[in-house]
């Protein structure tokens, strides 16, 4: 499955979709350390510590909502379902025009959801678990700052989602170049009088 916009958390900790719960604890731990490791050694600016942070959070996210049977089926089904309403929108765009309003409102509430859920909620959430706070030495400081980080990487997310889909028929305009032209001469022989 590929990420789509739609954060895949199997990429993210480089797993298979039927990897077991032990696969994702060695894997979460292993890339975990090794960012730190990274971090350590880097001069950080700014955008570095952005970028850091967020590779943090997605980590932790993914580590927390894999491990756990419920939440890891809840997020594959959600994801399963946002991916087949910007398909069923995208046929209905080129197949029955007339129901494309429907199809954009129930896709843009379930992409709404996800983002907010699997992308915000979750990765602030997974913040606070003490496996998470351990492993990766995230603190209150870190997340008052990906509150902020989180935000535009979803509404980033949210605006690349939407732009490769058919949102807007874009037709051609009706121009009478006559009637344009005519008003034109009207204008500036008025000017030219006046």
């Amino acid at each position: 499955m590929t990420d789509d916009g739609y954060i895949n958390y199997f990429h993210v900790l480089q797993l298979d979709e039927d990897c077991k719960s032990g696969d994702v604890r060695n894997s979460y731990k292993r890339l975990t350390k090794s960012l730190l490791m990274e971090i350590s050694r880097t001069q950080i600016t700014d955008s570095r510590r952005d970028a850091f942070l967020l590779e943090i959070a997605m980590l932790n996210a993914a580590f927390y909502i894999l491990r756990d049977n419920d939440l890891r089926e809840k997020y594959q089904a959600d994801r399963a379902n946002v991916i087949a309403l910007e398909d069923a929108w995208q046929n209905a765009a080129r197949n029955t025009p007339e129901s494309v309003d429907g199809h954009r409102r129930r896709f843009d509430a379930a992409l709404r959801h996800f983002l907010s859920r699997y992308m915000e909620e979750l990765v602030l959430e997974a913040g606070r678990d003490k496996e998470c706070v351990e492993a990766s030495r995230w603190s209150r400081a870190h997340e008052r700052h990906a509150s902020r980080v989180l935000r535009h990487y979803r509404q980033r997310r949210y605006h690349e989602i939407h732009e490769r889909l058919p949102y807007y028929e874009i037709t051609e305009p009706q121009v009478d170049w006559d009637e344009r032209r005519a008003l034109v001469q009207s204008s500036l022989t008025h000017e030219s009088t006046a």
